[in-house]
């Protein structure tokens, strides 16, 4: 195995974490870019990673951050904000601001994790910065792939996972959205972990969209009965409500709210379709998802 000079972004994140961890274990050379002042940062004591500081949305703080990097994992993204504005100036414009560098600096490689909800028909604020980023990612001269992960579940993450589990503990009668029929993927970070790896022995970009996913698709209702199980709440009742009464509500709470307890990139992400195919990265990459129902026992009892 080739031996290379890597750079993480988002590398204190849950995936971030491991990631950093195994390609160092692995013996390359691994840089990682967290924010100043990150606490998170303590947790790669040991690893060996190199840390550097700075901002993706801060183009003066990137200066040189890519020189002598053969490849670029960037993970770096905001998933869940109140500051709408925080998903395009981190997610689409932080992108075009590592893109600037790696280009300056020659980099071969760069993997641009995306996200599952690019495919939606109706789009958030989320969904629509990683759209916007994916093409600043093609259009950048700078040699890519781009990873479209689905929901992601770990031992110890990820934050969508645990915000779900979260719901369905916080109600002794559990309000659904829409009737649950929209199909997911649900990946096991371990899996998404073994796919990079395999990554970083590509030396260029491959100009291809991988969907690293999981091995079938389950009905998020399915998925919330098979969590209560492992839960062990499966006695807890699942009402399901009209999409179109979500959306209303949500509408008022956000002219009244400043944080409202639902919003529109909920109701989008439980009622529309993640049931992408990882053909693809399974042929070209030897990627190999696992069955949710098979592993999602082995996150339970939680950790954190």
């Amino acid at each position: 195995m080739v031996k290379r000079n890597i750079l993480i972004t988002g590398g204190t994140g849950a995936m971030g974490c491991e990631l950093v961890a195994k390609l160092a274990g692995l013996g390359h050379s691994v840089h990682v870019l967290t924010l100043p002042g990150d606490p998170l940062a303590a947790m790669l004591d040991g690893t060996g990673a190199v840390i550097h500081y700075g901002d993706v949305s801060k183009p003066e703080s990137l200066t040189g951050i890519c020189n002598n990097i053969d490849l670029v994992f960037h993970l770096a993204a905001v998933i869940i904000s109140n500051d709408e504005s925080a998903f395009d100036k981190v997610n689409a414009a932080g992108t075009a601001n590592m893109l600037r560098e790696a280009k300056k600096a020659d980099v071969k490689h760069f993997v641009h994790v995306s996200s599952a909800s690019v495919t939606y028909r109706r789009t958030t604020s989320y969904s629509l910065s990683k759209r916007i980023a994916e093409r600043i990612v093609r259009e950048s001269g700078v040699p890519w792939t781009i990873i479209r992960p689905t929901l992601v579940y770990g031992r110890e993450g990820g934050l969508e996972f645990d915000m779900f589990l979260s719901y369905l503990r916080s109600f002794p009668v559990i309000p659904f959205i829409g009737k649950g029929d929209s199909l997911k993927r649900p990946v096991f970070v371990e899996d998404i972990i073994d796919g990079f790896v395999k990554l970083a022995s590509v030396s260029e970009g491959t100009g291809r969209i991988y969907n690293f996913s999981g091995a079938e698709a389950i009905s998020m209702m399915d998925f919330a009965r098979l969590c209560l199980l492992l839960l062990k709440r499966e006695d807890k009742k699942i009402v399901c409500l009209p999409v179109w009464l979500c959306v209303l509500a949500a509408g008022i709470l956000k002219r009244v709210m400043k944080n409202p307890p639902l919003k529109w990139n909920v109701i989008a992400g439980v009622v529309q379709d993640a049931n992408l195919d990882p053909s693809g990265a399974i042929k070209d990459l030897d990627y190999r998802p696992s069955s949710v129902v098979k592993r999602l026992p082995e996150c339970f009892p939680r950790r954190k």
